[in-house]
């Protein structure tokens, strides 16, 4: 540990900064009494840190003391879906079987956390994970069958793929009628770890799949906006056209406007 007398204001805000949170109260309080006004800022900065984790710890624990309340101690089965709103790519489905302990710091739901953090959660989410099932249903499955009759056979074979016999199935949104011990929650994504889990892995798995579309489907921004209705993905659909990867019965809108306006 750097002693006060030598360390430099800057090393030893360096040493606040990078701290990790096990860490972070022993070095605070060595470094409280520090007269130099850097130091002093670092460590009101370092006490905010802490103090951020300290409500981030309560809130991740309030998910896993719902997940309890909802679904019991047993196999815990989480789902939820990403893309059900995209005019393009797949619509993706996760079940996710979280352990009680250890918790992972930081489960929200997806929306709620920036690309990076999803990243890092979803590594911690599969190093972890007593199960995990994804199942994808294509453009073309979703202009067939619809999206309600998708959304189901997705979330059906997500949880087939866990391989697990559940004890409780913890759906985010509306009854899906998957298993006998279904219960639904809404935002539940927000409020249940496995579910959020669930987001979260869905996510970041969707997202890889629309970042690779993009090289194939180039023109259509889909390594930005993911498949979804952003201005500039519509207008590149009225000039390019729709490709294969595309929903098509989600676009039939704005063709239909780009016809109508040819016609005039």
């Amino acid at each position: 540990m750097m002693d006060i007398t030598t360390s430099g204001a800057h090393d030893i805000a360096v040493r606040l900064r990078t701290a990790s949170y096990d860490e972070l109260p022993q070095v605070i309080e060595r470094y409280r009494n520090d007269p130099r006004r850097s130091v002093k800022a670092a460590v009101c900065s370092a006490m905010k840190r802490l103090e951020a984790n300290d409500h981030e710890i309560i809130r991740t624990r309030a998910l896993y003391t719902a997940q309890i309340e909802f679904g019991g101690t047993g196999m815990v089965v989480g789902i939820d879906e990403v893309g059900r709103g995209a005019v393009a790519g797949p619509l993706t489905v996760a079940a996710v079987v979280l352990p009680l302990e250890p918790l992972i710091i930081g489960l929200n739901d997806s929306k709620q956390l920036t690309p990076t953090r999803r990243e890092e959660l979803a590594r911690e989410i599969k190093a972890c994970a007593l199960a995990i099932g994804i199942a994808h249903i294509a453009p073309e499955d979703i202009d067939a069958c619809g999206m309600a009759a998708s959304l189901r056979v997705a979330m059906l074979r997500a949880l087939e793929s866990t391989n697990v016999e559940p004890d409780s199935v913890l759906i985010d949104g509306n009854p899906m009628h998957l298993h006998k011990r279904e219960i639904s929650i809404v935002k539940g994504d927000g409020k249940i770890a496995a579910i959020a889990a669930a987001s979260i892995v869905a996510k970041v798995t969707r997202d890889a799949i629309m970042v690779r579309a993009d090289k194939d489907y180039p023109g259509y921004g889909f390594a930005s906006a993911k498949g979804y209705a952003s201005a500039e993905h519509i207008d590149a659909i009225k000039t390019l056209g729709l490709t294969d990867f595309h929903r098509a019965s989600f676009c039939r809108g704005f063709l239909s406007e780009q016809l109508t306006f040819l016609d005039m």
